[in-house]
């Protein structure tokens, strides 16, 4: 399998979980008790969801750029 790079977003829900989630793949998220089970369990749902592109003949979108914008409120 070829090296891949993915920004991954984590929150942290009204329950306490930490939710990990990949924007540029749709559907691919996950939760943890904590931020680092979170990103193992991120990596796991990472590695089946390009598996399923791929079996699917579908191609594995590419990050262009990632950034931050800060916004006053």
């Amino acid at each position: 399998m070829p090296d891949y790079k993915f920004t991954v977003v984590v929150e942290k829900d009204e329950d306490g979980l930490y939710v990990a989630s990949v924007p540029l793949l749709q559907g691919c998220y996950t939760q943890g008790n904590t931020y680092e089970e979170a990103l193992e369990h991120i990596k796991d749902a990472i590695k089946v969801h390009i598996e399923a592109r791929q079996a699917l003949g579908e191609p594995v979108p590419i990050e262009v750029a990632v950034d931050e914008v800060h916004i006053v409120a």
